[in-house]
């Protein structure tokens, strides 16, 4: 299998990526869905980090330094940094940012790596909806200093228009601020594994492609 499909048949075993009948928060009726809290040991922490450096590595994204947006992002860019070195050899720093900046000891707003001007940074996190994580982790970072963002790096690009707009979220994302948004698997990467038999859920095959139909962005 490609790391793709190990990836999805990663997510089903693991109950992040269930089918069925579900109502999303944009009140959508959607055949499938995607929990990534689902994600609880040291195992699939990381697995989890393994796929995230494969992406990385495959798409050739330059990076000194990946970013966790607090909190969920921060055990991904973790296990993405221990993976780079395990798996590429790439000793890649990793930093993370705090809710509430320290005023004591080293204080700031920042743990880990100290972040310098011109410094590449990939953003780790785990899915997109509307753009918020970067919204928010963009003038954070580059507060701390005039950072390079390179990439934002997310487990599943579901591919589907927002609610006001023709465009996906991760099309919204570098339309808005510049920075390409990367995913380790999308939609139809999951619909290709369902049709090859990397996973069950042919039964919902018909309703995913319709979803996509109705609700997909132009990519």
């Amino acid at each position: 299998m490609t790391y793709k499909e190990e990836f999805i048949k990663f997510m089903v075993d693991s109950g992040v990526l269930t089918f069925g009948d579900f109502t999303l928060k944009s009140g959508r009726k959607a055949p499938y869905f995607i929990n990534c809290g689902n994600y609880k040991t040291g195992e699939q922490l990381s697995r989890l980090g393994g796929f995230y450096a494969d992406c990385i590595h495959d798409n050739g994204i330059e990076a000194e330094t990946l970013f966790g947006p607090a909190y969920k992002g921060i055990p991904l860019a973790v296990s993405a940094v221990i993976a780079l070195a395990d798996k590429y050899g790439m000793n890649v720093s990793y930093c993370f940012d705090r809710k509430e900046a320290k005023d004591h000891g080293e204080g700031g707003m920042f743990v880990g790596k100290k972040l310098a001007d011109g410094e590449k940074v990939i953003i780790i996190d785990d899915v997109m909806t509307s753009g918020k994580a970067m919204r928010e982790s963009l003038p954070k970072l580059k507060s701390a200093a005039d950072v390079n963002v390179t990439a934002m790096v997310i487990t599943v690009d579901r591919m589907e228009k927002s609610l006001d707009s023709d465009l996906s979220a991760v099309q919204a994302a570098y339309k808005e601020f510049g920075v390409k948004v990367y995913s380790i698997v999308n939609i139809r990467d999951i619909i290709a594994a369902i049709e090859d038999g990397i996973v069950e859920g042919r039964e919902y095959l018909p309703a995913m492609k319709q979803y996509l139909a109705d609700y997909g962005a132009e990519y």
